[in-house]
């Protein structure tokens, strides 16, 4: 016979019991927290692994999370739940802690590829659409594994996602192309982030990112220009940073047909080197040239060939180059001379007579 006394301990302990059983499980946890990942950081401080550090602090956020699921679970256990309950409370626990491992490794794999973007940039360039690939596999087989877990066959349903991918291939033929396409841009490496490039139909600037749909291109007035990949792909590029960033940079000039045309190469190379060697984005070791090409109307006409290490250096050198030359120009008597227009008097007055 159960007394009054003896049935509220009872009731007492269904809740006591459980209640103790998380918060115990949830200490732990905390102090594992605290303890264990203090020292891990000092260790990854310490011997300056960064990878390490990126790991830790990874789990270190989710880590709570997996501690208080535990508790609950081993709380609910000790209750006087029916087992069909238990069951599908366990389930659903399991799903849980499979998507937050899931969650977890997304990040700590996004934080790796950002990490050493430029060592696997040689066997796949980093962009928006290569991270969020790797996002989505790693989510698709967390998903598998959550379906497994629950006692689901997997083959039908892949089949049924077989034919499926049919059908939603056939209606997003568009939005396919632009992946694809943008894939292949990636992989193909022609044009890549960073790369400053040239469209047939005259935009030109930095590409910024290459994501499902679209390429960023970042024009030098700090627009954005967003171009389908699809299209991309069948547009004519100049690409300024292939096969290396280094171009020629070229300066057209003229001088009066009575100038001393060894005076006038000399000293506009020597102006040329100095330009090359003091002015931001020239090639120091490169030795201008000049290359005389017309007898034009009013001048001999050639061209200075200099050398910039990418495309936006040659403005600066252009700039300088020209300034300082017009200066020592002046300084050697060489004149550029303006557009004329002659009448040969003698010429036109022989007309005259015949």
């Amino acid at each position: 016979m159960n007394y009054p006394a003896d049935i509220g301990l009872q009731q007492t302990a269904i809740i006591i019991v459980p209640l103790l059983i998380f918060l115990v499980t949830v200490f732990i946890g905390a102090m594992i927290k605290k303890i264990v990942f203090t020292r891990l950081s000092r260790w990854a401080d310490v011997h300056n692994q960064q990878i390490d550090r990126m790991i830790i602090e990874s789990i270190r956020q989710p880590l709570m999370i997996w501690f208080v699921m535990l508790g609950l679970y081993l709380a609910l256990r000790v209750t006087a739940l029916p087992e069909a309950w238990m069951e599908i409370i366990g389930k659903l626990f399991i799903v849980l802690g499979i998507f937050s491992v899931t969650l977890a490794t997304a990040t700590i794999i996004g934080k790796l590829v950002s990490l050493y973007a430029a060592r696997i940039e040689s066997i796949l360039p980093v962009t928006t659409l290569t991270q969020n690939i790797s996002r989505v596999v790693i989510f698709g087989v967390g998903i598998l594994i959550i379906i497994n877990s629950l006692g689901i066959s997997i083959m039908p349903i892949l089949a049924t996602l077989g034919v499926g991918g049919l059908a939603v291939a056939l209606a997003l033929q568009d939005t396919l192309s632009n992946l694809f396409a943008g894939f292949h841009t990636t992989v193909a490496r022609q044009v890549r982030i960073g790369d400053y490039v040239k469209l047939e139909s005259g935009e030109e600037g930095y590409v910024t990112d290459i994501n499902w749909r679209t390429t960023k291109i970042r024009m030098l007035p700090n627009n954005v220009v967003l171009v389908p990949n699809a299209k991309l792909t069948q547009a004519i590029i100049t690409n300024y940073y292939l096969p290396n960033k280094e171009m020629a940079v070229l300066v057209d000039l003229g001088v009066h047909y009575k100038s001393d045309l060894n005076k006038v190469e000399r000293v506009t190379c020597e102006v040329a080197k100095e330009v090359m060697t003091k002015v931001p984005g020239g090639v120091p070791e490169f030795e201008p040239f000049v290359r005389f090409h017309t007898f034009g109307g009013f001048s001999i006409n050639f061209s200075t060939i200099m050398r910039a290490k990418e495309f936006t250096d040659q403005y600066l050198i252009k700039h300088e180059f020209i300034k300082r030359l017009h200066e020592r120009y002046t300084k050697e008597n060489i004149v550029i001379p303006y557009p004329i227009q002659a009448i040969n008097r003698s010429q036109e007055q022989t007309k005259k007579e015949a």
